[in-house]
């Protein structure tokens, strides 16, 4: 996916942009960028890294002398390398975008044949940022040129631009992504303030805001965009009614102090797994989470269900964080094995339940299932966090998965619909790429509690040889949210498709 974050003051900002678009790790693993603007020396300063094989601390620190500007951007991004550096008749401007771009092929045609040139590219492929930048400078004004992004992608865009004058920053046509304002009013009284002087900031991740001194002022709509200068902020373009917010931002993605549309994450985690809770009849001995995104519904299903919460597994952080995870699928689940480090005194002879926030391929899930029996698990029982993830994403780059066959739900839904086993599909997975299962059936599968639905959950635990499985019901996950259903995008788990732009 990814995160950024820009911060524009009176003063020297780069202690501002670099701790906050460090809390922006958990969303992005392969590069970090940031740029600023020194209004006096009339120039910009860019630097990007890698970060497959470290930190976005350790690759920054040593070159932080460099960043002089008063205004500046920064991102960690899952894709392209950013921020992109460009000249043209809007002025000289930073780009950084949060985005999907579906058709991108088609725009680079189309740019070409208008006589323009990409620049930019990322491992020998285009550079979706470069598109939109391209895209931002065929319009008069830079609300034009973004509204014309809004206008030709098909997927999601939400972008930042750092100008000569100040920050522009541009939620999502639909609002899938966020953007957060912040205001830092200057009279702060903390002797740790990083900075004791007015500001204003954006960010992906309103968890950027508290250790900074910056407090929430202004939630983005879809399609807004503004303007911050060091004075305050403008709107440019009011928001659009619609919107269709991504649910997986509470689910797993978010951080659990952050908020999205005045709803926190952990809040929101907390809640679920309290009405599940409540609700299941399970005779458990003991409920736990699987670190990180799994532990806030996990206190909430200990609550509801009064059972104690205890931690039997454990994440090794000092080495294994989010945020160091490489792109090779085989070696990420090598990873996902080796951070996570189940405790054998909490386990051994206890009936245990875990929460997690999805399941995807299930592969880690049925190694960690085997485990925890073999050091003494008398009972493994999971409930997850959302629904049965049967669609993949075309909105937003929600995992590494490139087919839906790649899900577990959806193999299963394949097996039950053209009777073949699972081992079959694998073997033949080009042949099982073009068989489409009919909407109408699929949809069966994804209604709460059909008789489709219980009988793919039961074949998913006995895959996974769990002793019960229980997903969070789609009408649980609004409900916590706390927004209506129309303007939360539960695509990934029943198919609804109210905007595809």
């Amino acid at each position: 996916m990814g995160g950024f974050f820009g911060t524009i003051q009176s003063k020297k900002c780069i202690a501002d942009l670099f701790y906050g678009t460090d809390y922006q790790s958990h969303l992005g693993t392969r590069r970090g960028g940031m740029a600023t603007f020194n209004q006096e020396d009339d120039g910009f300063y860019r630097s990007i890294h890698n970060l497959e094989n470290t930190y976005f601390r350790t690759r920054f620190e040593s070159e932080l002398d460099k960043f002089t500007g008063n205004s500046g951007i920064g991102i960690i991004s899952d894709t392209d390398a950013q921020p992109l550096l460009m000249n043209s008749h809007l002025g000289r401007f930073a780009l950084v975008t949060v985005a999907k771009i579906n058709n991108q092929e088609e725009i680079a045609k189309e740019l070409l044949a208008e006589n323009m040139h990409l620049s930019e590219f990322s491992s020998g492929k285009i550079n979706p940022t470069e598109l939109v930048g391209l895209l931002i400078i065929k319009g008069k004004d830079f609300v034009e040129g973004i509204e014309n992004v809004f206008n030709r992608i098909s997927g999601s865009c939400s972008l930042m631009l750092l100008t000569e004058d100040g920050i522009i920053c541009a939620r999502d046509k639909w609002g899938r992504t966020p953007i957060v304002i912040g205001q830092r009013t200057g009279n702060a009284k903390d002797e740790v303030s990083i900075e004791d002087t007015e500001a204003w900031a954006a960010t992906s991740e309103s968890t950027a805001f508290p250790n900074l001194g910056y407090e929430t002022k202004y939630y983005m709509g879809p399609g807004e965009i503004v303007r911050l200068r060091a004075n305050g902020m403008e709107v440019l373009r009011p928001a659009n009614e619609e919107m269709q917010i991504c649910s997986f931002l509470w689910i797993y993605y978010g951080f659990p102090t952050s908020c999205y549309e005045n709803r926190n994450v952990e809040a929101m985690r907390y809640e679920t797994g309290r009405i599940m809770g409540e609700e299941d009849p399970t005779e458990v001995d003991i409920a736990g989470g699987i670190p990180d995104s799994g532990l806030g519904m996990a206190t909430g299903y200990a609550a509801g269900h009064k059972v104690p919460y205890q931690r039997c597994i454990s994440k090794y952080t000092p080495t294994w964080p989010r945020s160091f995870m490489p792109a090779n699928q085989e070696m990420r689940n090598l990873v996902a094995k080796m951070k996570l480090i189940p405790n054998k005194e909490m386990l051994e002879g206890k009936r245990c339940l875990f929460c997690d926030d999805s399941i995807v391929r299930g592969t880690q899930l049925r190694e960690n299932t085997a485990i925890l029996k073999e050091l003494g698990a008398k009972e493994v029982h999971m409930r997850i966090a959302c629904p049965p993830l049967i669609y993949a994403c075309p909105f937003v780059n929600f995992s590494a998965s490139k087919s839906e066959l790649e899900l577990i739900a959806r193999r299963v839904i394949m097996d039950f619909e053209t009777g073949k086993d699972e081992a079959t599909m694998l073997a033949d997975a080009n042949s099982a790429e073009n068989i489409r299962i009919p909407e109408d059936r699929l949809k069966a599968y994804a209604t709460t509690d059909s008789p489709e639905y219980k009988r793919m959950v039961a074949e998913i635990a006995r895959r996974l040889k769990l002793d019960s499985l229980q997903f969070t019901k789609l009408e649980t996950i609004v409900k916590a949210i706390g927004l209506p259903k129309c303007k939360v995008c539960t695509h990934c788990f029943d198919g609804s498709s109210c905007h595809t732009l």
